[in-house]
């Protein structure tokens, strides 16, 4: 469905409700320090028609052409071209690849699937030609990876051979934490064109794989960023260009990269906010509490004890307001990715659960930054006896709008199981999921739950002492499996999702 022309938000203060307040820990510690400013003071949201630009494409040619291999969410892609002014047309055969006027080519997922999609429907040689002869081309993520002469990503596995070098995985020897997920910054190398308003900015990337420059492609290479070691973050020559980031989720910033490379004679009515990116930032992540009232509408609530119905003759359900209005002005606000934990699903038939499904579709027309989803993703059997395994229901979220999947309850399962066998069966949710979209897609959800205790020995797991307490702080976690969630987490889960 078309975005509409403006997005109805209610006013409310920036981030100043408890359903942003949730941290999340990762590649870089805890998010706390805050990418962008956001103000403190009540905002209401500008309408997004602000940044809307209609293409003035000469001889009313208004497409784009999109070359979807099938894996991953591509669907925020698709909602930027469009919120861009440009209608889009699917390749479908090697001669639609030919016949393009530009032509955008994202990856997700593994080097070996994408290049054998591209080699057996003949696509492979007809892209190879299409770029050979300067057209328009963006490639991201993946799409820039295939460019390269080869992938040691369960390989070798050739690639396209149109830039000398070879896509190797971050060295994790050191500590470095792969995947590299997250916004970081960008050292322009030279003129790159669709990167002029990305200066001392932020851009999105999530990958375990990367190029590095050398002098054998220093032509291409416009653009490093900084992980570990300095790897190539954009390429370009002529009309063909590459970036290793998703711009489709990286913001105002990465609608502008797009929109120079859709259209580049025209103007653009909002340019990025300056900032002064030097590395890899900090993310503030707006987590949302979501389920339905007694009406069945869903809304963004949030519990006291995990109790979310108000303490009055009503006792109904605690109503923040509404999913995809408060997503959208979250965004507006700054906020590096969005959150959504549907705590009632439909846990018996994750599939019907058609609400949760929309709020994905609507948020992705609007918001340009990850969306995170979860609640009930694991293996079921309908009422019917047909069984759906937990890849099955993730995939179709991904297909909504979902940039990564957040699992609970059923990661427990698979860790426990994990350390009583010591063997990885392979049909665990984490193991299915990150074997298809990556371990990048996969986020395990733990809620922590406050337990005071007179000594460490109390208790079979890690307590951490209080500053302002005279207890000791044991932490534990809210789940079915018990007390051990964390503990299990930590010494099997990265073992699990490891690639």
């Amino acid at each position: 469905m078309e975005a509409a022309a403006a997005l109805t938000v209610p006013t409310i203060a920036g981030f100043s409700s408890s359903s942003s307040t949730s941290l999340f820990s990762g590649n870089s510690g805890l998010f706390l320090h805050r990418r962008v400013h956001l103000p403190k003071n009540n905002i209401r949201v500008k309408s997004p028609a602000t940044f809307s630009i209609r293409a003035a494409a000469s001889g009313g040619d208004n497409a784009v052409t999109l070359l979807d291999y099938g894996a991953g969410n591509v669907r925020s892609l698709r909602n930027a071209i469009r919120r861009l002014g440009f209608d889009i047309k699917d390749v479908q055969t090697p001669d639609d690849i030919l016949k393009a006027n530009r032509l955008i080519f994202p990856g997700v997922g593994a080097f070996a699937a994408a290049m054998n999609f591209l080699n057996e429907k003949g696509m492979a040689e007809a892209l190879c030609d299409y770029i050979n002869n300067d057209r328009p081309f963006l490639g991201i993520c993946l799409g820039l990876q295939l460019l390269f002469e080869s992938s040691e990503e369960n390989g070798p596995v050739k690639g396209l051979g149109l830039i000398p070098g070879v896509v190797g995985r971050f060295d994790s020897s050191e500590g470095l934490r792969v995947p590299h997920i997250g916004w970081n910054s960008l050292q322009i190398e030279k003129d790159a064109g669709i990167l002029d308003d990305v200066a001392s900015r932020h851009v999105y990337f999530v990958h375990s794989y990367r190029a590095m420059p050398s002098d054998n492609n220093e032509e291409w290479v416009t653009a490093t960023c900084n992980y570990g070691d300095n790897f190539i973050a954009s390429v370009r020559r002529g009309n063909v260009n590459a970036v290793q980031f998703h711009p489709e989720k990286s913001g105002d910033v990465g609608l502008s990269i797009l929109r120079r490379f859709l259209h580049p004679k025209s103007s653009i009515s909002k340019k990025p906010a300056e900032g002064k990116a030097s590395k890899l930032a900090k993310r503030v992540i707006a987590c949302l509490d979501v389920r339905a009232n007694d009406k069945g509408d869903l809304v963004v609530t949030k519990g006291d004890q995990y109790d979310v119905r108000e303490q009055t003759e009503e006792n109904e359900v605690r109503n923040l307001g509404k999913p995809v209005e408060l997503a959208g002005q979250y965004y507006e606000d700054g906020a590096d990715e969005i959150s959504f934990l549907n705590i009632t699903g439909f846990r018996d038939f994750p599939l019907g659960d058609l609400p949760m499904l929309q709020v994905l579709r609507f948020a992705s027309e609007n918001v340009f930054v990850p969306l995170t989803v979860g609640g009930g993703i694991r293996d079921f059997t309908d009422a019917n006896g047909r069984h759906y395994t937990s890849l099955e229901v993730a995939s179709e979220y991904f297909r909504s709008g979902a940039d990564k999947i957040s699992i609970g309850s059923d990661a427990v399962y698979a860790a426990e199981e994990y350390l009583q066998t010591g063997v990885k069966s392979g049909k665990s949710s984490l193991e299915q999921i990150s074997r298809v979209y990556g371990n990048q897609a996969v986020v395990v959800s733990i809620d922590p739950r406050r337990v005071y205790i007179n000594t460490p020995n109390d208790v079979p797991f890690k307590s951490v002492k209080a500053q302002m307490e005279k207890h000791m702080l044991g932490i534990s976690a809210r789940s079915t499996v018990g007390e051990k969630a964390v503990q299990l987490a930590r010494m099997s889960l990265q073992k699990l999702c490891r690639s």
